[in-house]
């Protein structure tokens, strides 16, 4: 996908905007703790078709109290251990501390895969990112993730790599938003300084906090940010702007052009 160079006649604030993925670019839709619960399934029966031996019931149990207490201290610890880490870890207390990397990956894979058939695409994604290259912007991705192959199947899944420069995942990376040093690295690697970038996502705590930090314009996008963790967020973390939706953002970013003749 090829896209024409910014028109002449209008210089842009921003040179870069940045994105969160889930509940910003796709949204899930399913009961998670089902779903949770099933891809832990799949990812066990994958294990011991390998031919290992695992009492499942406990290898499960074990495995989902460790993922849902990491997912739960992530958020204040900032720093990311992979669901990869997390699995052998399990696997070791279990008697298999040195399983071959291809059986990790291969179980990984059929736990995500479950997951992933429950993911969407924003109805707005597409023609959004599509008129924001259109417009000369620098497109990158920032994502909070334990697992970044997960990541890149989710953006293949949507048909929204063509639209970036740069994807980086907090399970690559090794640190989490709102971190500013991970976007820091985003906009090193697209030769854009903070104060020509802009980050759009959900999550006050994650997206526009980290946003604020690294010294970039943070737009809060609401259609999925009706959470919990947000709602505790919101007297304390103000962004910069405010959409509901994503086809709001072309206009939004145009009233910071300033057209000249």
């Amino acid at each position: 996908m090829s896209f024409p160079p910014p028109s002449p006649f209008a210089q842009k604030r921003f040179q870069a905007i940045l994105f969160d993925l889930g509940s910003t670019l796709i949204y899930f839709r399913g009961e998670l703790s089902t779903v949770f619960r099933r891809s832990l399934s799949a990812l066990k029966d994958s294990l011991l078709a390998t031919g290992i031996s695992l009492d499942s019931e406990a290898f499960i149990s074990q495995l989902q109290s460790r993922l849902e207490h990491y997912y739960a201290e992530r958020e204040s610890e900032f720093i990311e251990y992979t669901t990869a880490y997390l699995l052998r870890t399990t696997l070791a207390e279990h008697g298999y501390p040195d399983l071959p990397e291809n059986i990790i990956r291969q179980g990984l894979a059929a736990m995500y895969a479950v997951t992933q058939e429950y993911w969407q695409t924003d109805p707005d994604a597409t023609s959004t990112l599509s008129a924001l290259r259109q417009q000369g912007y620098r497109l990158g991705l920032i994502s909070n993730a334990a697992d970044d192959a997960d990541v890149q199947t989710l953006v293949d899944n949507a048909a929204l790599r063509s639209y970036f420069d740069i994807i980086v995942t907090s399970a690559a990376l090794g640190i989490r938003k709102p971190n500013p040093r991970i976007f820091f690295y985003a906009l090193d690697s697209l030769g854009i300084p903070a104060t020509q970038a802009a980050m759009v996502g959900d999550k006050l705590g994650a997206d526009i906090l980290g946003a604020k930090n690294a010294g970039v314009f943070a737009i809060w996008v609401r259609r999925y940010a009706d959470t919990p963790a947000n709602n505790d967020h919101l007297d304390t973390i103000q962004p910069d702007a405010t959409i509901d939706t994503l086809n709001e953002l072309p206009a939004l970013l145009a009233k910071f052009s300033i057209q000249r003749g």
